[in-house]
């Protein structure tokens, strides 16, 4: 895959006297692009035969945290000025003081992206890692049956598709890497794409985000590119990328390709690329089913899309991959999965009244058991290592559950990360304190309860939201409740 680009540098903005939180912080020149340091890029490789994504060292993250929140300060900062500037520009009638009012609001809104930027960049690296912390332990795998079968037994089919869709973190990534590792095992080519590594200038236009899926599936191969050779500026693009895996990648061997699409859903926010890149793979699909030389080429082709939502962006019927293969929506893991990820990572004294409680607290949510179980886990190991003579009341238990909501809990990471998605979407935000503070299900507006139900914030009842977990209730309650 390759590297993400640092953000561009920001521009120098003059932030004396501005106002934040209760206190003015005379900090002179602030420039925008050296608040909180370097944004350091993530480099994902693979490891062991399981290909999965390594994760940042503790004390990169811990360094990418305190960057965000300094962003974050300088953002908020930067928004406040403008809103003085907007209010100035309102109120002033003088002609000349008003064209300098404008220059400069100009000037402060650039220097406002450029920040978000920076903010997006940095949270796509915290993402990134957190999805991954469910693959730390690389043979610590639950199944949720049948899907498994189910996957396994469609990737051989030709021509197939499958679709994994699930909120975020709920092991959508895990399962794709069991897939790939049972292809691998039928002695399968594969290849793997992870949208969310992509950098904003391969997602400028159609053109050069399809020629880096060219080159990056080549490269997966371990073949050359050959782009000049099978790129030709007569045919459209959506040409192009089809005559290339179809006369090169697809062409030179018998052995079938599983091409897998992670985070699919960072192409929604893209018009330009998301319905002519649907178009694309329903025309591959369709191109598996024909009887005649053509046809058994794209046969051996067989995708993976996984995605975290189901707002995507309105297609043809006849165009859209949304709509055929096979359809997987990973659930929350029940109790006995519960206890199946207990015994994995060696706590079978947890039990199961003690799993119900952490249920209470997180449902079945993957990610956030994982995290719970993790710590007790590692509480008793640090126990044991002190004392052999072990109570069959897990360790740490009720400290876990008293600090859960708080800056002080395990999942403190995790909500604030949520809290900033909430911040920097106001409608999101206003959307999701309805649902808190309510004792019913709520009716939201379409996109705002899907984007909420992507994030793993909410989940339905019918038509209607309600919080995902008690965990989440607890926390934002008191956070959106002021």
């Amino acid at each position: 895959m390759p590297d993400s680009e640092d953000p561009k540098q920001a521009s120098s903005n003059d932030l004396r006297n501005s106002q934040f939180g209760g206190g003015l912080i005379n900090a002179g020149t602030v420039n925008a692009g050296q608040i909180g340091g370097d944004i350091y890029n993530i480099h994902l490789g693979q490891q062991t035969a399981a290909s999965v994504n390594s994760v940042q060292s503790e004390n990169q993250r811990k360094r990418s945290q305190s960057e965000r929140d300094s962003l974050e300060k300088a953002y908020t900062l930067q928004s406040q000025k403008i809103a003085n500037l907007r209010t100035a520009l309102v109120i002033e009638s003088d002609v000349t003081r008003k064209f300098q009012h404008e220059q400069q609001l100009q000037e402060e809104e650039r220097t406002l992206r450029e920040l978000g930027d920076k903010l997006d960049a940095i949270e796509q690296q915290l993402q990134a890692s957190d999805n991954s912390g469910l693959e730390i332990d690389i043979g610590i795998y639950v199944e949720r049956p049948p899907i498994e079968d189910k996957c396994y037994k469609a990737i051989v089919q030709t021509g197939a598709l499958v679709r994994i869709k699930a909120p975020q973190k709920m092991g959508k990534t895990l399962l794709l890497e069991k897939i790939l590792d049972s292809a691998r095992q039928q002695s399968y080519q594969t290849a793997k794409l992870d949208l969310q590594l992509a950098d904003i200038d391969i997602l400028a236009n159609l053109k050069t985000f399809l020629q880096w899926l060219c080159v990056d599936v080549a490269d997966s191969l371990e073949l050359e590119p050959q782009l000049d050779k099978h790129w030709q500026e007569v045919f459209g693009l959506n040409k192009n990328c089809t005559r290339y895996f179809q006369k090169y990648l697809l062409s030179i061997t018998d052995t079938p390709l599983i091409l897998a699409i992670d985070n699919f859903e960072r192409l929604f926010d893209y018009p330009e690329i998301f319905p002519q890149f649907c178009l694309l793979l329903r025309g591959w699909y369709e191109a598996a089913k024909q009887g005649d030389k053509i046809g058994n080429i794209w046969k051996k082709l067989r995708l993976v899309v996984v995605h975290s939502t189901e707002a995507y962006p309105s297609l043809d019927t006849n165009h859209s991959p949304f709509n055929v293969g096979l359809a997987i929506e990973l659930p929350e893991f029940n109790l006995q999965q519960v206890v199946d990820l207990a015994k994995q990572h060696k706590l079978g004294l947890l039990k199961e009244q003690s799993l119900s409680r952490l249920m209470e607290l997180v449902g079945g949510h993957p990610y956030l058991m994982h995290q719970a179980i993790t710590s007790l886990r590692d509480a008793t190991r640090t126990l044991r290592s002190a004392n052999t003579h072990l109570e069959s009341q897990p360790v740490g238990l009720e400290e876990l559950l008293g600090l859960a909501s708080t800056e002080q809990g395990i999942f403190s990471d995790h909500l604030r990360q949520q809290l900033w998605n909430l911040q920097h979407n106001p409608l999101l935000e206003l959307g999701y304190k309805k649902v808190v503070m309510s004792n019913t299900p709520t009716r939201l507006d379409t996109e705002v309860a899907f984007k909420l139900h992507s994030l793993g914030l909410v989940k339905f009842v019918g038509n209607d939201c309600i919080c995902s977990c008690d965990l989440y209730s607890q926390y934002f309650s008191n956070r959106l409740g002021r």
